[in-house]
């Protein structure tokens, strides 16, 4: 805030549910909410919109709002000649994404903050992400963009108007996907998966240079295939994913992008060795990198895949987590303000120093890379913990045996820990977006029952039954946000195609874990829903937005209509909601799910082979249709039955689903398997026994009584 500002001042964002829009509440620009009243009060003064868009754990959209926002002389510009809109892009995700595509038209760029300039029906002309106080390094400073702006609107507003009509145009072209190319099938898997392989770095893991994001679709999808020894026509395919994945785990695990002291991931690296991250913690990145871990342990049982998961969870359960209401948090900041960058995650020499003992700053340093020249470039002082070397290594080099360093690692760890703690902590967004709440409660479940972590499982159901209780409306459908954090509240926010996709997902998941019919029963209401909303009965695909009412008029580009296929950066609607639909119609026989599903994936089939690795979750749903559901249902309570589970759940393969069941359960099955199990001869012959039946769209195999025919019935049919 700039010398001589008011504090008192207050503008229309003191009102304002999102956390990140009532930081803005002292700033000197008179901002508003989007929504109908901020774009009429600029039709009728004639003025244009100033659009920003950012998000409470976006740095640079900090140091904007300092530097710019929280000048008066620059609030005093925008004021004049705009109505000022601020948007928080995790509250309005159909905000953001129309307008990053119009400015990634425009711009050749997207990203926060976001920039834009708007007619004052909505329509973008010009538009940009960050722009610094003044011309700065190639790049014009914000008020002489202003001003360019506002001259461009009341001198020249025909080519105003040309312009953003053109802008309009292109990206209700761009969001078409006019790309319907047959029927999809095992060839196009493969090109995805090659299209993967190709940007994958062999050296660091991962996929491309820098910056570096994790791709958690890709990774999973690379899990499956190297699952399928014969599934494709390149024999070595297997090899290459499984090396591909298990590297790029182990990468980034060993990594600066990893937090070694508290668990979980952040962002992403700005460099191709995962060891500067974005310090911004994200709960869809932590729940997809979560099932990565956990698929990787079921299928190649590597201990230290599950050590991070583990510590993901201890991460989420202790940072992002109701744990008295259940549901997770959205994120924590990566900065405690803007005179740092990362300071509380990393370290100097003297910090270390300062908390641990000799051999334990011995062990420690080499472990964690931590010298006199760290890796920050604002304090180069300042170590990113990463690992460099392995602990023989350390061992030999401090003449102590393999056991002690283990030891003094494991003391130093916790001390540097406990010290963090007494630092001022980055802030957590205490908001619950459904979506975001579905990703998680699914992780929990696949980490719950393959690391046999009762709690973990206890929690997800809790939250998934919130979620039910406070997001879910018969009338309505879905919101957007289950709750607020710091007590806001505000009117509704209509789902979107993720909010329903993932929360029909994860309710299919908890019926999967408990039996329970209630779950299996939620997860078709929502998906009824999701098709009456959101489906296009003409051009196949489901778009991101619920079907406008008759004679609604939406704000801007609000009114294009978009069809996400591309993971960026949680997993696409369309391949969520073709996954969700094919889960059900093996359930429920309800063939109209399943011609949907097809259709989607027909929908994409031209040309989703060019977006590569951001066609994962495509490339996963695929493999789900062309592989056909394999479902494993457990029946019993005893040792035997949780010896049956967990030999069911080694193997990761996206089509293979296992469900758990009491007897008593087989009286409320879902139809497809109401018609079969309950009947099977085995099954009644010896209620006392627990028994493992493997069912497919032909029907049901006779009850298996032991793990290791089970392992084998189970591999001759996936």
């Amino acid at each position: 805030m700039t010398e001589g500002q008011s504090t008192q001042h207050e503008n229309a964002l003191r009102n304002a549910a999102s956390a990140y829009l009532r930081s803005a509440k002292h700033q000197p620009v008179n901002w508003n909410e989007w929504g109908e009243e901020a774009f009429a009060r600029a039709r009728v003064e004639g003025k244009p919109v100033l659009l920003d868009i950012g998000a409470v754990w976006c740095h640079w959209c900090h140091v904007m709002d300092r530097e710019s926002y929280e000048n008066a002389e620059t609030a005093k510009l925008i004021n004049e000649h705009f109505i000022a809109v601020k948007v928080d892009r995790d509250e309005r995700p159909d905000v953001d994404a129309r307008y990053q595509a119009a400015v990634s038209a425009i711009s050749g760029q997207g990203g926060w903050p976001l920039t834009a300039f708007l007619t004052p029906d909505g329509k973008p002309y010009f538009g940009g992400t960050y722009f610094p106080p003044e011309d700065r390094h190639g790049r014009p400073g914000l008020p002489r963009v202003l001003l360019t702006m506002a001259e461009a609107f009341n001198t020249r507003r025909d080519e105003v108007d040309d312009s953003a009509s053109s802008v309009i145009a292109a990206i209700e072209h761009n969001e078409s996907f006019l790309g319907r190319g047959g029927n999809p099938g095992r060839e196009l898997v493969e090109k995805i998966i090659g299209a993967i392989l190709k940007q994958f770095d062999s050296r660091s893991g991962g996929f491309g240079s820098q910056p570096k994001f994790p791709h958690s679709g890709a990774i999973d999808l690379l899990l499956d295939a190297a699952s399928r020894s014969s599934s494709f026509a390149d024999a070595d395919l297997p090899a290459q994913a499984r090396n591909a994945a298990l590297v790029t785990l182990d990468k980034m695990s060993r990594g600066g992008i990893y937090d070694h002291l508290a668990g979980g991931f952040h962002r992403y690296s700005v460099d191709e060795y995962w060891i500067v991250p974005h310090f911004e913690k994200m709960a869809y990145d932590n729940s997809e990198l979560l099932k990565n871990y956990v698929h990787a342990f079921q299928s190649f049982v590597e201990p230290q895949c599950a050590r991070v998961a583990r510590e993901i969870i201890q991460w989420m359960d202790t940072w992002l987590s109701d744990r008295e209401r259940g549901g997770f948090y959205s994120s924590q900041d990566a900065d405690l303000s803007l005179d740092d960058d990362g300071d509380y995650f990393t370290w100097t020499v003297d910090e270390a120093h300062a908390v641990l003992t000799t051999q334990e700053f011995a062990v420690a340093s080499a472990f964690y890379d931590i010298g006199e020249m760290g890796d920050m470039h604002h304090n180069p002082a300042k170590n990113v913990l990463h690992v460099r070397v392995g602990l023989e290594t350390i061992a030999k080099a401090n003449a102590l045996t393999l056991d002690q360093t283990k030891e003094f690692l494991a003391s130093a760890k916790a001390k540097l820990y406990a010290a963090r703690l007494k630092r001022p902590t980055p802030y957590v967004d205490k908001t619950a977006y459904t979506g975001w709440n579905g990703m998680c409660i699914s992780a929990y479940l696949a980490a719950g029952r393959v690391l046999d972590l009762s709690e973990t499982r206890d929690f997800a159901l809790k939250s998934l039954d919130r979620v039910l209780e406070s997001a879910w409306d018969a009338e309505q459908g879905l919101s957007h946000v289950i709750a607020y954090g710091e007590g806001g509240s505000a009117k509704r926010i209509a789902g979107t195609l993720e909010d329903y996709a993932f929360t029909g997902n994860a309710a299919l998941d908890a019926w999967e874990a408990t039996g329970e019919l209630r779950y299996f029963q939620a997860a078709d209401r929502i998906a009824e829903r999701l098709v009456e909303r959101f489906y296009d009965s003409v051009g196949g695909g489901f778009f991101d937005t619920e079907a406008p009412s008759d004679g609604e008029q939406r704000l801007g580009a609000l009114a294009v209509r978009r069809k996400p296929l591309q993971d960026s950066p949680t997993p696409a609607g369309n391949s969520v909601a073709a996954t969700l639909l094919l889960r059900l119609a093996s359930l429920n026989d309800r063939e109209d799910y399943a011609a949907k599903a097809l259709e989607t994936l027909e929908t994409f089939a031209g040309i989703v082979e060019h977006f590569g690795l951001y066609a994962s979750s495509y490339g996963l749903a695929l493999q789900r249709m062309v592989h056909g559901t394999v479902q494993v249902c457990i029946v019993g309570e005893d040792a035997a039955a949780h010896e049956l589970e967990a030999a069911a759940l080694a193997r990761y393969v996206v089509n293979k689903s296992v469900v758990r069941l009491k007897r008593e359960q087989l009286d409320t099955l879902p139809p497809v398997l109401a018609e079969t199990l309950p009947h099977l001869p085995g099954l009644k012959d010896t209620p006392a026994v627990s028994v493992a039946v493997i069912c497919t769209g032909r029907g049901c195999l006779p009850p298996v009584k032991n793990a290791e025919e089970l392992v084998e019935t189970l591999n001759q049919a996936l």
